[in-house]
């Protein structure tokens, strides 16, 4: 006998019947992903995975419960739902209390969920055999992964918000070692299909790394001109993004707090020119229109789901204009309810390449990316991390040595003050961000000329 499973509109419609709660929001995302591993120019695993993830809100008055986990069944849903409506019964008036989005539905929300396969990488796969190949006959050793995943996501609520998602995230990340395992050189982005990613690409990329590593440079701690690519900016900017809280800020506890009470909106926190913003329809970094939110915090509200998202500028010429607002902090604020989003774009109005800031500069350093960043002061939003996969050495316009890591320390909003020049902007990757939490983005690279290596780092 085949047991047909239910739907997620199904699974949506039958926890808001099923709930004994004044109000309930019912969020049910299909998730397929397909991966490749590799190590030592071999690939080591392969997979398609499938998975249901259903979270329900009930409120009771101003009162919330909310409870998630896997359910493919109307039985498992049913459970859900029972723990959400014993959760707001016991729960004390949440702050942020307040009338659900009005309804209304998308044109495809009785569309099927769209999935992903181990197809997407007909075109990858063998290349990458290739690249092995070349490697291994070049003493080169390969490690890195290839990941896809489609979530198709259904908001559906008591007041009528019946909302559809597609979200396709792709990530893929090589790191490159001589044969003695000396040192290492990495490359990595992100990708909605993987029509784009050429892995032969990679590994031509990875041999010029470590061709620049021939020669060794050690040099002390100290304050270099520093070329940050635009996967280190993304690493940094995630992180100012993250700390964009309006609540926070009012109550005086961030970078964005104004002196003697408030935010910073409307301040000069950058060099005129500056321009940082999230936009749900930014072309190649498409992201959900709508806030969908499993649980409330300072950035987050559960009664905001369904709320639909336009381009936010964050900064504007220079200018703090926004910060992450439920439609409770904006209350507080007086500002205009800007949720988060889930991409990040930095335009600092640079042109040419990365290979262009380094043509001009010098003497400097060129990072390939950041690792192990945490926050130190929160007040400034002071950082400290390391280099990691390839710090180079720039002399007279040209990369002549691999030098040892470093632990920095900076400021990423003191950043957007300091540079001095800037390449044109285009998609990036967080090395350190992008994997799980952050994937989106859009960033130029920058020459700081006072980046601070605050010790060397064993590390590589």
């Amino acid at each position: 006998m085949t047991t047909t499973r239910p739907t997620p509109q199904q699974l949506v419609e039958h926890a808001l019947a099923a709930s004994a709660a004044d109000d309930c929001t019912v969020l049910v995302t299909d998730t397929t992903k397909a991966n490749l591993r590799w190590a030592n120019n071999t690939l080591t695993t392969n997979g398609v995975m499938h998975s249901v993830h259903v979270a329900v809100v009930s409120f009771m008055g101003p009162r919330v419960g909310t409870v998630s986990g896997s359910a493919s069944s109307l039985e498992q849903v049913t459970d859900l739902v029972r723990a959400a409506d014993a959760a707001a019964r016991a729960a004390a008036p949440a702050e942020d209390a307040a009338e659900l989005v009005p309804g209304r539905v998308s044109a495809d929300w009785e569309d099927e969920p769209v999935p992903t396969d181990i197809h997407v990488y007909d075109v990858f796969a063998p290349a990458l055999g290739e690249a092995f190949g070349r490697a291994t006959a070049a003493d080169r050793v390969l490690y890195g992964f290839v990941d896809h995943q489609v979530a198709t996501t259904y908001l559906g609520s008591s007041s009528g918000l019946r909302l559809r998602h597609v979200q396709p995230t792709g990530h893929y990340a090589c790191t490159g070692k001589d044969a003695a395992l000396t040192q290492s050189a990495w490359v990595g982005g992100g990708t909605r299909d993987f029509s784009e990613v050429d892995a032969l690409a990679l590994d031509d990329e990875l041999a010029r790394r470590l061709a620049w590593g021939r020669r060794r440079v050690d040099l002390p701690a100290g304050r270099y001109d520093t070329i940050l690519p635009p996967t280190a900016v993304a690493d940094l900017m995630i992180e100012a993004y993250w700390w964009a809280g309006a609540r926070v800020a009012h109550d005086g506890e961030s970078v964005y707090s104004r002196r003697g009470g408030g935010t910073r909106i409307g301040d000069a926190i950058a060099a005129p020119g500056v321009h940082l913003f999230s936009d749900p329809a930014h072309p190649g970094l498409e992201c959900a229109p709508f806030v969908t939110a499993e649980a409330s915090d300072n950035e987050s509200s559960v009664f905001d789901n369904g709320l639909p998202l336009g381009r936010t500028d964050w900064i504007c010429d220079g200018a703090l204009t926004s910060l992450l607002q439920t439609r409770h902090s904006a209350s507080m604020t007086g500002q205009p309810v800007t949720p988060m989003i889930d991409n990040l774009v930095l335009d600092v109005g640079g042109s040419g390449t990365l290979g262009d800031l380094v043509a001009g500069t010098e003497r400097g350093l060129l990072l390939t990316c950041l690792w192990y960043i945490r926050d130190v002061d929160p007040q400034s939003l002071l950082l400290t991390g390391l280099t990691r996969d390839g710090v180079y050495l720039v002399e007279h316009g040209e990369i002549t040595g691999l030098v040892n890591n470093f632990r920095f320390n900076e400021r990423p909003v003191d950043l957007l003050r300091r540079f001095t020049h800037a390449s044109a902007t285009g998609a990036a990757f967080s090395r350190e961000w992008g994997d799980d939490y952050f994937s989106r983005t859009a960033m130029p690279a920058l020459r700081v000329p006072d980046f601070t290596m605050s010790s060397v780092s064993q590390a590589r």
